[in-house]
């Protein structure tokens, strides 16, 4: 008997050490499967795609239209790629014709959007087609653009995608810079000014003009430089978007008087809002 009771002692010692084997295995079967799936997760979400839209808008001009025929829309991760090498990514959009003069006072064109692997985008090119004018006093004029109809406007973007985010990228076309007149020809050149900005890290200033009517032109000035133009609207409203935070001075120039010049200082521009500097009265 005695011995029977120390096997039987033993035999359940040896059922307990093979239970606590067993239940320590599923515990590292467990957590490995936790392990993977969170590995699997991190993959995932560090592969999805993040979109870009492109967005034209101008800075005017004083010019009865200006039409660019825009054809292809391509970015590239490297800033020095060169036109026909590997890595190119056609952004999806229709071949469009578009006054620019009509994207004033925060109106746009979309241009198009699609998806990207994360990462940084450095390069944008604008392919345009041969159907590029300005229309001056009624008449027509060519615009001569040959390194645009072949390679593209070069552009560097520098924009960091993020997967599942929107990136909205804004091309501000500045009509009254880009248009060159050559010498006595009466030909006209097409030399892009374009500024870029991320819409949703960008903010705006939007006011009204009185009296009403008189459809000044407004810009906004950074130390030196003009950020953003447009021109007020019919009944006196503006608004410049793409801006990003920083002290502006607006400037209100009225198109008929082009010397006289009001000016609204300091104004404060915090992204991704809009600054409001309400009713600007013209003498």
């Amino acid at each position: 008997m005695p011995i029977q009771i120390k096997k039987c002692r033993h035999d359940k010692l040896i059922q307990n050490i093979i239970d606590m084997k067993l239940l320590q295995t599923l515990l590292l079967i467990l957590l490995g499967t936790m392990v993977a799936v969170s590995c699997s997760d991190n993959a995932s979400s560090d592969s999805e795609h993040g979109t870009m839209r492109i967005l034209l808008t101008d800075a005017p001009g004083n010019y009865d239209a200006v039409y660019i025929d825009i054809q292809a829309v391509r970015i590239h991760r490297s800033s020095s790629a060169e036109d026909g090498e590997s890595g190119w990514i056609e952004i999806d959009t229709e071949p469009m014709i578009v006054d620019l003069l009509e994207l004033t006072n925060g109106k746009f064109e979309v241009l198009g959007e699609t998806d990207l692997e994360p990462g940084r985008y450095s390069q944008l090119r604008l392919i345009l087609g041969d159907r590029n004018e300005v229309v001056i006093d009624g008449e027509s004029h060519n615009l001569s653009t040959p390194s645009a109809q072949q390679s593209g406007l070069k552009l560097q973007i520098n924009a960091d995608i993020e997967g599942g985010e929107m990136y909205t990228l804004v091309l501000d076309f500045d009509a009254s810079r880009s248009i060159v007149k050559a010498g006595n020809s009466g030909r006209y050149n097409l030399k892009p000014v374009i500024r870029t900005v991320r819409l949703e890290q960008s903010g705006a200033i939007e006011g009204a003009i009185v009296p009403a009517g008189i459809e000044p032109w407004v810009y906004a000035i950074a130390g030196e430089d003009t950020l953003a133009g447009t021109r007020a609207s019919a009944n006196g409203e503006f608004l410049m978007i793409g801006l990003l935070s920083g002290t502006y001075q607006v400037s209100v120039v009225p198109t008929n008087d082009e010397n006289s010049m009001t000016v609204i200082s300091n104004v404060e521009v915090n992204a991704p809002n809009t600054t409001h500097v309400g009713t600007i009265t013209l003498e």
